[in-house]
């Protein structure tokens, strides 16, 4: 599908859209229509690169290794002179460690005592390790017949990466991986998106804030505490505007202010159908929103649209996201759908969290209609298949059953009951809490 410029736009060309009763897969599919990436390229230093957007094809400007060279402490020696049957002597004619090549030549029935990635000597392109010589002295080592093949042991010139040999991908997220694979190269600046700026509150009269005193009626706003370090693991530069009053002009006034100096905004809670939740209608009145009743448990009330800084939509906007404001449905709606979208803002190709397939092993309760998310604990069976099982109530308020899981057992719109020992499909938590 091409981009659109706006909601009405990109859902009109949808088949049975109904925004009242949209599918996960839906609701991911308008946000990844909708949302497009930060144009805006700068240069940071390697050692800050690090979960960072690249901006840029990298191409390799060396061979990498430069040269052939020993992937082993050993013996140097040229394939031709490894006996068919029987030992053979040859004779230790020098010795080459790393980034101190031997330059001497290698003649027939002679070989080179090397080290793990010291340059291979000129006419040589095999290498025996130390451990299965026969027998070895200062001056000679005796080879069988059957210790290594031809070529055995040599890590090639080029083999990582060749000259002019595209490195990495624009769009790609730095892991530290790359940041090695970068240093390979010799490249200490690199090209990287800019970091995508976050406003986002919490709405409540009921919410207190940590440190102050819990009056009767009252709870202590824990979303944005988990909001704030979901971003920070994104790299986002965020800005926590506290928590805004349930009354419409106070909302107003907080929507602008984000709207002005971030790419997007968050807000928790709200969204529902209660009579002081007034966060929809002023989303309605500053910018184009698309409200949810997702079918997804937890987390069914949800908002997403584009809002304006100013009067009117030609002026700076961010993109909106407007959560449930119970805790663990902020954290799994966050995972599902604000996740993907931020890093699609962000430029990055790899958006959706990887799956793997576990043995359920109890029964889980599931109707048909809407896809469950259940917080589990996943581990290794005996059998060396990965096993999961539930955390503890899984309420949408019950944040300890949360930090207990280190997994989300996903179970899908039209999935029926859950047996044990059933595979079910599980996304870990391992890099995204």
């Amino acid at each position: 599908m091409t981009q659109h410029s706006t909601l009405a736009q990109l859902t009109g060309c949808l088949d049975a859209y109904d925004p009242a009763a949209l599918t996960v897969e839906q609701a991911q599919h308008i946000m990844r229509e909708f949302v497009t990436p930060l144009r805006t390229v700068e240069m940071v230093a390697l050692r800050t690169a690090l979960d960072r957007v690249l901006a840029r094809d990298i191409v390799s400007g060396i061979d990498v290794p430069a040269h052939d060279n020993s992937a082993m402490d050993g013996y140097a020696l040229r394939g031709a002179d490894l006996p068919l049957s029987g030992t053979r002597r040859l004779e230790i004619v020098g010795r080459a460690l790393a980034g101190r090549n031997w330059t001497g030549a290698v003649e027939a029935g002679e070989c080179v005592r090397i080290m793990t990635g010291a340059v291979l000597p000129p006419g040589c392109d095999t290498v025996l390790p130390q451990e299965l010589v026969q027998d070895a002295s200062a001056t000679h080592i005796s080879i069988g017949h059957d210790a290594v093949l031809p070529g055995a042991n040599r890590r090639l010139k080029g083999e990582d990466l060749a000259q002019g040999e595209p490195a990495l991908q624009a769009g790609k997220r730095l892991r530290p991986a790359e940041l090695g694979l970068l240093a390979s190269l010799g490249i200490a600046e690199v090209p990287v998106q800019r970091r995508v700026r976050i406003a986002f509150f919490s709405t409540g009269d009921e919410l207190r804030s940590v440190g102050e005193i819990l009056a009767p009626g009252c709870v202590y706003d824990s979303n944005r505490y988990t909001l704030f370090g979901m971003l920070q693991r994104l790299g986002c530069e965020v800005f926590d505007m506290g928590v805004v009053r349930d009354d419409p002009e106070s909302l107003r006034a907080a929507f602008l202010q984000a709207a002005e100096n971030a790419d997007a905004v968050i807000t928790s809670g709200g969204v529902s159908v209660g009579e002081a939740d007034f966060i929809k209608q002023t989303m309605q009145e500053l910018g184009e929103v698309t409200f949810w009743s997702v079918a997804v448990r937890p987390g069914r009330p949800m908002a997403f649209g584009r809002i304006h800084a100013g009067a009117h939509a030609t002026g700076k906007g961010a993109y909106l996201f407007g959560l449930p404001g119970n805790p663990v449905a902020v954290m799994v709606s966050f995972y599902l759908f604000v996740r993907p979208a931020l890093l699609r803002l962000m430029g990055a190709t790899e958006v959706a969290p990887p799956r793997m397939r576990a043995r359920a092993l109890s029964p889980l309760r599931k109707k048909p209609g809407r896809t469950e998310y259940q917080r589990g604990i996943l581990s290794m069976g005996a059998d060396g298949v990965p096993e999961v099982q539930i955390s503890g109530a899984q309420g949408s308020g019950i944040l300890r059953s949360m930090s207990q899981a280190n997994c989300m057992v996903v179970l899908a719109h039209d999935q029926g009951e859950v047996g044990a020992g059933d595979m079910v499909d599980v996304i870990v938590f391992e890099g995204l809490v």
